[in-house]
């Protein structure tokens, strides 16, 4: 038995050792020893490469501005580690999260003895959120957010009530596959039976996947520029504004708090998995909710503005794709700007492309490493950069600050890289800022 919440934290966090183990045996293996808690939820899958958890984040903000009780699993953690189960947007207390710990541990040891072995940290977190929102916190729904790829992923085992594919990029290719196609055909394992499918994901290749998938599932496929659409997009000084297309209704000028051009995508299919819940009847959904829903959504992490004065920004583009989304909004956004940015990043991710496009936005880039085991040393990314003014730097926790000090009103610190690096560095640079 812990009985501290610190640690049970580090038991969790020591299961990182048995790294990534694909399969879905151990789960159900779990399952079935705490009686399916699983089954007793009401749930929405949602997968894709990038903008799950924004996507997850619009989802949750409608409903719960329609009146609901809205439970979300995702990862990783930005500010905390509770924040991967959450009520409301609302953390796991230290308490609760120490309770389930205790319950999940008897079995994780009785499972190592097992031929299947013991489960891994994600396998035990996701096991916790099951037993968590069938047994201590009951809420009228969960959203939970494929960990990596889909089929073999340990959320797997649900039968949502509808499912959904953001996007489609390269990355965990090690594990999913090279192409679009191999990494599509992961993805779309979460597509359930008779179950609805949105999707805005646009490479041809990758979509045919879905598409067959769905097919083979009998699932209703609602696609981005195909069933549902976007128009009339702008840019705000700190947010976007557009109108949501299908061939019942528009929906204009709606509103977000969330920078860049894509998260209107990943509203849109928040949007439509809202429209479909109301549908169904089995939740009430109004327009004003949508609205509102989608105004008041935040996602830490995600072009998030942390200093105006000075202009600092934090953002974690983690993959190729991420990065030129990022890169996209700076180059409209702040082209007038002398642009400093500061970049980590796991071995295991298409450096090359990724620091091309970085190298090419940037008038000065910093490479740093993070205590983290997959993490690139800064001296791998610096000799990767083609950029006429760039260093790497041993303790980015000091080199932040005094980059944040040195930074005049033409200037701004991009702070990018793997998300695990972003959830060590925002609460650095933002207890400094505070002070």
């Amino acid at each position: 038995m812990f009985t501290t919440y610190n640690e049970a934290l580090d038991w969790i966090h020591g299961r990182l050792r048995l790294g990534i183990k694909p399969g879905l045996k151990r789960m159900e293996w779990m399952m079935d020893k705490l009686e399916n808690p699983e089954s007793k939820i009401k749930a929405i899958h949602v997968g894709g490469t990038n903008g799950k958890g924004s996507t997850v984040t619009f989802l949750r903000s409608i409903l719960q501005s329609a009146g609901y009780t809205v439970g979300t699993f995702t990862s990783p953690y930005i500010e905390q580690f509770n924040e991967r189960i959450s009520i409301n947007g609302n953390p796991v207390s230290d308490e609760e999260l120490l309770q389930l710990a205790n319950m999940i541990r008897p079995l994780a040891d009785e499972q190592e003895e097992t031929e299947l072995g013991g489960p891994t940290e994600f396998e035990v977190i996701t096991a916790m959120a099951f037993y968590y929102f069938a047994n201590i916190r009951k809420v009228d729904i969960v959203i939970f957010e494929v960990g990596l790829g889909g089929r073999f992923d340990s959320t797997n085992i649900i039968q949502p009530l509808a499912s959904i594919i953001t996007n489609i990029g390269l990355d965990h290719t090690n594990i999913l596959g090279n192409s679009y196609e191999e990494i599509a055909f992961e993805k779309a394992g979460i597509i359930k039976e008779e179950t609805p499918i949105f999707t805005a994901v646009k490479h041809p290749g990758a979509l045919k996947v879905i598409e067959e998938q769905a097919e083979k599932m009998s699932a209703p496929i609602y696609r981005l520029n195909q069933e549902f659409t976007i128009s009339g997009h702008e840019s705000l000084a700190r947010g976007e504004v557009f109108t949501f297309i299908t061939k019942l209704q528009s929906l204009e000028q709606l509103e977000l708090n969330m920078i860049g051009q894509h998260q209107t995508e990943n509203a849109s299919i928040a949007i439509l998995a809202a429209q479909y819940l109301n549908q169904i009847g089995l939740f009430t959904v109004t327009e004003q909710a949508i609205r509102v829903g989608l105004k008041q959504a935040f996602w830490p992490g995600r072009f998030e503005v942390l200093s105006e004065n000075p202009l600092v920004i934090i953002d974690g583009a983690h993959n190729e794709e991420g990065i030129t989304a990022l890169t996209h909004e700076l180059s409209i956004r702040f082209n007038d700007r002398n642009i400093h940015i500061v970049f980590a990043a796991l071995t295991d991710k298409k450096l090359d492309e990724m620091i091309s496009k970085l190298d090419k936005i940037a008038n000065q880039i910093s490479f740093v490493s993070f205590d983290f085991p997959r993490a690139a040393k800064a001296d791998q990314l610096l000799n990767i950069s083609q950029s006429q003014n760039k260093k790497a730097v041993d303790h980015w926790q000091s080199y932040l600050l005094e980059e944040i000090k040195m930074l005049k009103a033409s200037d701004m610190l991009v702070v990018t890289g793997s998300l695990y690096f972003i959830s060590e560095a925002k609460p650095h640079i933002c207890k400094y800022l505070k002070n």
